[in-house]
C-alpha cells in the first residue's frame, strides 16, 4: 500500500548563505561549492534505488528565485517537459526519469525579510537596539517577530496553507492507501529555501509558525514529510527514510526452485 512524500530541498550555498546574510528577494547565483554539492545530492539521493524516485514524483514546485531554479536543474531529474525558464529541454530523451512537470510558484518563494533584507542577526539585533525594538539586546524571532516591511508569520502561514492544500487533495490523495500497481505517482517534490522550507515542515503537521522550529535544514538539504498510517489526517516529518527497492514476489515455479 502506497504512502506519498513530499521532499523538500533547500537551494545550494551562495556567498550570503556562507555569511549568514538574510537572502528573501535578492536573486544571487550559487557557489562553485554549492554547485558540486548539488550535483552530488542528486547522484546519491535520486534514482530509481533512491530515496527519491523520479518516477514516483507526480509534481515538482519550485521557487521563482534563480539559486532555486539552478539547484532544481542540477539534480538532473530528467523531467520530459523543458523547464519552464529554458527555451529547449536540455537533456535527450533517453535520460527522461519522471513525467512529473515543473511549477514555479511564489508561495514557496522566501520569506520577505522587508528591511531585514542582506543583513546579519547580529546587525539586526543592532538595529534593533537602536530603535529601541526588542529591550535592551534588541531580541528578535522572525518566526514571532516577523520582518517590518517585509512578511509576519501570519503572511506566511496563509501562502503555505494554500499550498498544502493543494499538494494533499491534488497529487497525495489520489495515492495514498492504494495498492502499488494500482497508484499514480503521488510524490512532490518543493525546491526553494532555509526558512520557508522550514516554516513549511511545521504547517505540514499543523504546528504554529509562533512555537518556533527544533530543526534546521542547510544549503542543500534534503528533509523528507508523509504521512502516518497511510491517513491524510495524520501529516508526519519523516525523520529516517528508507531507498525504494521494488520487491517482486517469487512465484510458485520460482520457489520450487529454491528448495532444490
Amino acid at each position: 500500500m502506497t504512502t506519498p512524500r513530499v521532499f523538500i530541498i533547500r537551494h545550494g550555498e551562495t556567498e550570503w548563505s556562507l555569511n549568514g546574510r538574510h537572502t528573501g528577494t535578492t536573486d544571487i547565483p550559487l557557489t562553485e561549492n554549492g554547485e558540486k554539492r548539488i550535483k552530488a545530492t542528486g547522484r546519491a539521493l535520486i534514482g530509481d534505488d533512491r530515496l527519491i524516485v523520479p518516477r514516483k514524483l507526480a509534481h515538482i514546485f519550485v521557487s521563482p528565485r534563480k539559486r532555486a531554479q539552478r539547484t532544481l536543474e542540477l539534480l538532473s531529474l530528467g523531467c520530459r517537459e523543458k523547464l519552464p525558464w529554458e527555451e529547449q529541454r536540455s537533456h535527450p530523451d533517453a535520460d527522461i526519469r519522471t513525467e512529473a512537470n515543473v511549477e514555479i510558484t511564489e508561495d514557496i518563494r522566501e520569506w520577505d525579510y522587508g528591511d531585514y533584507e542582506g543583513i546579519t542577526s547580529p546587525e539586526i539585533r543592532e538595529l534593533r537596539k537602536r530603535q529601541g525594538i526588542g529591550g535592551p539586546e534588541g531580541k528578535w524571532d522572525i518566526w514571532k517577530d516577523g520582518c517590518p516591511g517585509g512578511e509576519s508569520p501570519e503572511d506566511v502561514t496563509e501562502r503555505l496553507d494554500r499550498l498544502i492544500n493543494i499538494i494533499r487533495e491534488k497529487y497525495n490523495a489520489p495515492n495514498i492507501g492504494k495498492h502499488h500497481k494500482d497508484a499514480p505517482p503521488g510524490d512532490v517534490l518543493l525546491v526553494a529555501h532555509g526558512h520557508i522550507l522550514r516554516a513549511f515542515a511545521m504547517r505540514w503537521v499543523g504546528k504554529s509558525l509562533q512555537d518556533g522550529p527544533t530543526f534546521l535544514l542547510e544549503a542543500g538539504g534534503v528533509g523528507t514529510l508523509s504521512y502516518e498510517h497511510k491517513s491524510l489526517l495524520e501529516p508526519a516529518i519523516l525523520l529516517g527514510g528508507g531507498f525504494i527497492v521494488d520487491v517482486t514476489e517469487n512465484t510458485g515455479h520460482e520457489e520450487g526452485k529454491n528448495k532444490n
